[in-house]
């Protein structure tokens, strides 16, 4: 897979103009999460982070977040420029989404409006929307980044992206 950047149409931004290092920014696009008929968060109030050939990932507030539906995961992870990260679970009645949020308890200063926020993998939930576009997940296990028609490519994660 090439890292020659995708041509960029109208409306729509390149993930390789994404800085590197990371950063992170408030948005005020509408992000919803929906799984088994549950709104497992929905907001105007994310903060989004940007890094070369990613596509975002969207922190949530907790005050978006639907009381109840999340619990503290094990393991965790270290981003060389968020800090340590959380993991969590989405419970919604009989059901386990497992390790499917995380969060930055004590991000280093660049990041502090990730504090207490929790971000999502797209996959495992029935839907996961931005301004009403439902997104396609990044590819890889270990990204978290939300794909749609806004963003042009390519995007790490995928087969050959490693050393991006």
């Amino acid at each position: 897979m090439s890292s020659r950047p995708d041509p960029v149409t109208p409306g729509q931004e390149s993930v390789w103009a994404f800085p590197r290092p990371a950063i992170a920014e408030p948005t005020g696009a509408h992000v919803l999460i929906v799984h088994a008929g549950v709104i497992v968060a929905e907001t105007r109030s994310a903060v989004r982070t940007l890094e070369t050939s990613h596509p975002p990932s969207y922190y949530i507030p907790p005050s978006d977040i639907a009381p109840g539906v999340l619990r503290r995961a094990g393991g965790g992870s270290f981003c060389e420029w968020k800090g340590e990260a959380t993991y969590w679970d989405v419970v919604i009645g009989a059901q386990v989404l497992a390790g499917v949020g995380w969060s930055y308890p004590e991000p280093t200063p660049p990041f502090e409006s990730l504090r207490d926020h929790v971000a999502f993998y797209a996959g495992p939930f029935d839907r996961c929307s931005v301004d009403g576009e439902t997104v396609k997940p990044q590819s890889g296990g270990f990204y978290g980044g939300w794909i749609t028609s806004r963003l042009a490519g390519p995007f790490k994660g995928g087969p050959g992206t490693l050393t991006w």
